[in-house]
């Protein structure tokens, strides 16, 4: 605070009067006064601030939790995220499940190395089983080649057009100029391949001598040529003789002829797609008579091992999330770190996790996975006890970890369980000619939309993420029957907390509603608190006025009695 005034004084009296922004002092025969304005203002303005001071540090905890809070949402969505893969056990090619990849594996018998005459690939939900495969022959594309040319860069001379494709394929028109080399040639045929399927290269004999090739890209056809004006280039570079047959036929057009579990077969391709679903054949070389190619397809286990490890580590980041939260100082009290000390939510979220882990589906519990607790109740996975049962017991594993939905028709095909498993009955309405017309529930039809033949769980219903085929023709009820194992009810409780609307968002979005309102509360007193502050300055200054002009009066009524005294 600043306040001003007047000083006077007499050369004939000790009394003097002095002021400044802080302090007005006063000294007489008979009195002396200080008053520190700025002190005094600042100790009431403080009084209406303590409880904005208050508000703050509950602001300051409310963050805190918010922040914890937030911990435990990434935890549980981490932990979600990681047992998504292991929830569903649903085989078909759309699944993305751990129990739906595949793996194969390939061994020979006889004199003939299984990886040189195959490779293959396997999509996911491709049926299990082992397979024995001979190769007859692989399929080949037509080559042929031409008479030695000295140059591959000297002008040939040559003027005309030819036609060039593959025999069933399109063909297009080449046009050589006088101008142009062998290697232009062979450009020009090249600029087409991706109309034609034949594709032109020189290969150098010896020295000073180039022979033109041609090659189809394509498997078992036939390379067709044709002169249709000027020269006849082919005919000039030798790679076809006066009646336009080939002259050297380097490679002839072939079909694969191969064996599969003793049915022949016969594919105008080595990259083979359509004998097994889902499987792809790559053929590479023929096997010699009495050799064979054994194939062995199975669920890929390691899939199943790595996303159980990637649980165990999750679960245990979100375990030491709740434990921090639990700790106690020297006192016994809850440390400072440990803001939700006691919280009930967490606990609950914890609790339920821990208790799905101590039940059992279809006589099977956790520790038949490998699964334990340490004696820091820490998640620990034993990868050889799991290696074991995913071979003795897969189908047990299966259950024990998944949701599984079977129906009461084989009309009706479950393409996906979801997340969220239900049961229940399916009432599907057919029409005269034969076409699903309706799914319902209980009367219900906006549980389900239906797509052709297909029945899908519409999103923000319980059955989101289900999804059918129909192959019937009438109209029919159907019972639906699906279970949960322990990764699906661990991720659904998983999920469901660390949601957007979760239990623990709620608690996150009342601490900010709360936060906003004392933050309104602090900015409200301390408004306040300026107004009162410029009240006090106003109010004081009228004081330090008052002060100074008394010491005015006093010293102008001392100045007279002395001078009356001295008369």
């Amino acid at each position: 605070m600043t306040v001003s005034s007047a000083t006077s004084s007499t050369t004939s009296s000790s009394t003097t009067s002095s002021s400044s922004a802080s302090t007005v002092t006063t000294t007489g025969t008979t009195n002396s006064t200080s008053v520190d304005w700025d002190a005094l203002i600042e100790a009431q303005v403080q009084a209406k601030l303590a409880q904005a001071t208050t508000i703050s540090t509950t602001i300051t905890a409310n963050e805190a939790k918010i922040t914890a809070y937030q911990g435990l949402q990434t935890n549980l969505s981490t932990l979600a995220s990681g047992l998504q893969s292991l929830s569903t056990s649903i085989i078909n090619s759309l699944a993305t499940n751990v129990f739906a990849t595949r793996s194969a594996t390939i061994s020979s018998t006889g004199d003939v190395s299984a990886s040189s005459a195959l490779s293959m690939t396997v999509n996911n939900g491709a049926a299990t089983g082992d397979h024995t495969l001979t190769i007859s022959q692989i399929a080949t594309a037509q080559k042929v080649i031409g008479t030695s040319q000295s140059s591959t860069t000297d002008e040939l001379g040559y003027s005309g057009t030819f036609s060039l494709g593959l025999s069933g394929g399109t063909a297009s028109d080449i046009t050589v100029t006088s101008t142009m080399s062998m290697q232009d040639i062979v450009d020009a045929i090249n600029a087409q391949t991706s109309t034609t399927n034949v594709q032109a290269s020189i290969v150098q004999v010896s020295s000073g001598s180039y022979e033109m090739v041609l090659t189809g890209t394509a498997d078992a056809a036939d390379i067709s040529y044709s002169s249709t004006s000027g020269d006849d280039i082919l005919n000039k570079l030798g790679v076809t003789d006066s009646s336009g047959a080939f002259t050297d036929v380097l490679q002839t057009a072939q079909s694969a002829e191969f064996t599969l579990d003793g049915i022949a077969l016969t594919r105008d391709t080595n990259d083979i797609s359509d004998v097994l679903t889902g499987v792809t054949f790559n053929l590479l070389q023929a096997t010699p008579d009495g050799a064979t190619v054994n194939i062995s397809i199975g669920t890929d286990t390691s899939q199943i091992e790595t996303a159980l490890e990637t649980f165990v580590t999750n679960y245990n980041a979100f375990r030491d999330a709740v434990v921090a939260q639990q700790a106690t100082a020297s006192d016994g009290t809850a440390a400072s770190t440990a803001v939700l000390f006691g919280d009930s939510t967490m606990r609950d979220i914890m609790t339920r996790l821990q208790a799905v882990l101590g039940t059992s589906v279809n006589e099977m519990t956790m520790s038949d996975l490998g699964l334990s607790f340490n004696e820091k109740n820490e998640l620990e996975l034993d990868t050889g006890t799991l290696s074991t049962v995913l071979t003795t017991n897969l189908s047990g594993v299966t259950k024990l970890l998944a949701a599984t939905t079977t129906t009461s028709s084989s009309q009706l095909a479950v393409v996906n369980t979801g997340t969220s498993p239900q049961s229940f009955t399916l009432d599907l309405a057919v029409d005269s000619s034969g076409t699903l017309t309706s799914a319902t529930v209980g009367g219900d039809s906006s549980m389900f939309t239906v797509i052709g033949n297909s029945i899908v769980g519409n999103s923000g219903t319980i059955y989101a993420g289900m999804a059918f085929t129909y192959s019937g023709s009438t109209s029919q009820s159907i019972t639906v029957t699906s279970t949960s194992g322990l990764a699906t009810q661990l991720y659904q409780i998983a999920k469901t907390s660390s949601a957007s609307s979760g239990s623990l968002q709620t608690l996150i979005t009342n601490l900010q509603t709360r936060d906003n309102d004392l933050t309104s509360q602090v900015n409200d007193i301390e408004s306040a608190a300026a107004t009162y502050k410029s009240q006090l300055q106003a109010q004081y200054a009228k004081y330090q006025a008052a002060i100074e002009s008394a010491n005015n009066t006093l010293n102008y009524l001392k100045a007279l009695l002395d001078a009356g005294s001295n008369n």
